[in-house]
């Protein structure tokens, strides 16, 4: 397994099949792009399923144990199925998806050996669902999120984006999420320097402060350090999990941070919120995926927040400093 210069091996990758997506969601910095008409073959743009699984094979030599396939909404590559049937039996299968396309797919994916699936979910209420996301499928996730459930892929973790438009639907996500078994929570810190609009972040900590008031089990997970908090039970009689992601301004988070990315395009990146890091794989060859890998590895920085900082207008730009390159 590889390690970095900052003693963190690196045991998962996270690979996007696509940057398009059938929703535009208000705090997404890169969504609904692209022909979104239904799940297709790979575009001219995207790894091929071929690339794709090359690459876990490559990984795997280095003994990364887990892949989580993302996108935009990776359910759009009509190859999802095949992909996961190809990856190598070593690894732990995940999906992040909006949920829209798992009714009807749910069964199949499981059977080509995905192992758990998140859903991206950001209200229960219908309309704030709509406002948030651009779209009417509400509906739609809801019955994804409950084939997810009927196939096995359980718990499905539900996504939540945690920042001005949401912060009001936290408790009714927890409850629901306490009250329905199979179910798992994942508040997200939202990222203000990737949409611009730094007004709409919260303090995530008041989060913090208000689940452990009423948690009744508390822990911390070895992945980016994370917060686990269980309401309405301690895990072994049920109760519903809620975690934070919260990667904003935290030092202990990347400290902790074991994953390497893969853009739809091929390219790999060491850090999912740097885009200067950008390493091509050349023609996708083994000792190209090989050279490549290595080096994202060796050139990861220890924490993002000294590579995005504010200047005097509050905007986030490149610590010109720490990284002895030019803002430009």
């Amino acid at each position: 397994m590889l390690e970095d210069d900052f003693g963190r091996e690196v045991s998962g990758v996270r690979i996007s099949l696509t940057d398009r997506c059938n929703f535009d969601c208000v705090y997404c910095h890169n969504e609904g792009l692209g022909d979104t008409r239904g799940p297709m073959d790979a575009q001219d743009s995207e790894m091929s399923a071929d690339d794709v699984v090359r690459f876990l094979e490559v990984v795997e030599e280095f003994g990364v144990e887990k892949v989580k396939f993302t996108g935009g909404e990776p359910m759009l590559r009509q190859d999802l199925e095949e992909i996961i049937r190809r990856t190598p039996d070593s690894m732990e299968t995940s999906l992040t998806t909006n949920g829209t396309f798992l009714p009807g797919r749910a069964e199949a994916l499981k059977e080509a050996g995905l192992s758990r699936v998140n859903v991206s979910q950001d209200a229960l209420d219908r309309e704030a669902f709509a406002e948030i996301t651009k779209s009417g499928a509400y509906d739609k996730v809801m019955e994804g999120v409950q084939a997810a459930l009927d196939a096995g892929l359980r718990p499905v973790k539900l996504n939540m984006v945690v920042f001005e438009h949401t912060a009001g639907y936290v408790e009714g996500m927890v409850d629901h999420v306490a009250e329905n078994d199979g179910l798992q929570l994942q508040l997200i810190e939202y990222m203000p320097e990737l949409t611009g609009k730094p007004e709409w972040n919260i303090d995530i900590q008041r989060v913090h402060n208000w689940l452990a008031d009423i948690a009744d089990h508390v822990e911390t997970r070895d992945m980016h350090d994370r917060k686990r908090y269980w309401v309405g039970g301690a895990p072994e009689s049920g109760g519903g999990m809620v975690e934070i992601v919260d990667p904003v301004e935290n030092e202990t988070f990347c400290a902790n941070c074991h994953r390497v990315r893969v853009t739809h395009e091929g390219y790999l990146k060491g850090c999912l919120n740097r885009n200067d890091d950008l390493k091509p794989m050349g023609e996708m060859s083994k000792p190209e995926i090989r050279e490549a890998f290595r080096e994202v590895v060796s050139n990861r920085v220890p924490y993002y927040g000294e590579y995005l900082v504010k200047n005097d207008r509050d905007e986030y730009v490149v610590n010109e400093k720490y990284l002895g390159v030019s803002a430009d």
